[in-house]
């Protein structure tokens, strides 16, 4: 795939402005307060010991509604008042296995893995056990992208935005892990759900988004030709006159916006040949992100980043900063 975005001094200096509904602030805190009526409920059922350098608990806590989220919990053998990084996983994908989420604990940090509702069932991804139990008046697309879309209290992603920062408060009220280094972490849409939980929670120490997803929502409709976002193409070419209700939904999930108001330190990733999450995308926000902030371009490669040598950049960048976990 050759270079199709702006060259990269441009990208660098790209700072679009989001159509920023004047109520975003409003209908976050009022989804809060809605989803606050529900308990936690956090329940930790410890997992044969087949990894025997790890704890696993297998994770049951309370998101949206009510509805239950799993997740899975793995630390150091014997840990107590670690760091915890927070992972969300990819577009289609679930938390899989255990065995899957190494890196963290090896490292001396706890990783609680958070399943993303009604996903997780695809042959290509990793597999996930939660439903999602709402749906929404109108059709969608095939895919999650476009569901409850003319309503931005009936949208999937007001659901799982609220699964996941629950989950930080999930960590947070562990008793082996240190409240202060709660780090967020994920690739492509894991890492827009990163971006957007490091606004809604204010108090994670750190954010590492990876190539993420679910920004600059225009911008990604007219250029990507992979991943997701040809699903509100295809939704946008079907029902011709409803654009102007289908961005103003969006608005309110826009990367962007929630890059404005996070202010804790993040590690992004970038690739310049990114058909998925188009570079200018991904820039759109990091451009945008109050904190201390910085970002690894990755030149030569799509979607998938910088892999490995991205993993190892990310643990020297939360070692400079917290030591190990």
């Amino acid at each position: 795939m050759p270079l199709f975005d702006f060259p990269l001094d441009e990208l660098r200096a790209y700072r679009p402005e989001p159509d920023e509904p004047q109520d975003f602030d409003a209908f976050w805190d009022r989804t809060s307060e809605v989803a606050d009526r529900h308990p936690l409920d956090v329940r930790l059922t410890p997992q044969p010991g087949h990894l025997g350098l790890v704890d696993v608990w297998d994770v049951r806590f309370a998101g949206w509604n009510g509805d239950p989220i799993n997740a899975w919990l793995i630390a150091p053998a014997g840990a107590s008042r670690v760091g915890c990084v927070v992972t969300y996983i990819g577009y289609h994908g679930g938390r899989g296995f255990p065995h899957q989420h190494l890196r963290w604990p090896v490292a001396g940090w706890a990783t609680l893995v958070v399943d993303t509702r009604g996903q997780g069932a695809s042959a290509s991804a990793s597999s996930g056990v939660t439903g999602d139990p709402h749906g929404s008046e109108f059709g969608h697309a095939p895919g999650m992208l476009t569901k409850g879309i003319l309503d931005p209290d009936e949208y999937y992603y007001r659901r799982v935005f609220t699964d996941a920062a629950r989950a930080v408060d999930v960590a947070a009220s562990l008793d082996i892990v240190d409240e202060s280094r709660i780090v967020v972490s994920g690739h492509s849409q894991g890492g827009g759900i990163a971006q957007a939980v490091s606004a809604l929670r204010p108090g994670v120490a750190a954010a590492l988004v990876n190539e993420p997803f679910l920004c600059h929502f225009r911008r990604s409709c007219e250029i990507a030709s992979t991943g997701p976002y040809p699903e509100l193409v295809a939704f946008l070419g079907a029902q011709r006159d409803l654009e102007q209700r289908v961005f103003a939904t969006l608005s309110y999930f826009e990367g962007m916006s929630f890059a404005s108001r996070a202010q804790a330190p993040a590690l992004y990733s970038v690739a310049l040949m990114d058909t998925t999450c188009p570079p200018s995308t991904v820039f759109a926000a990091y451009n945008r992100w109050a904190g201390p902030k910085d970002i690894e371009v990755w030149p030569w490669n799509g979607h998938s980043g910088g892999e490995g040598y991205h993993a190892q950049r990310q643990l020297e960048w939360l070692s400079e900063r917290f030591g190990t976990g």
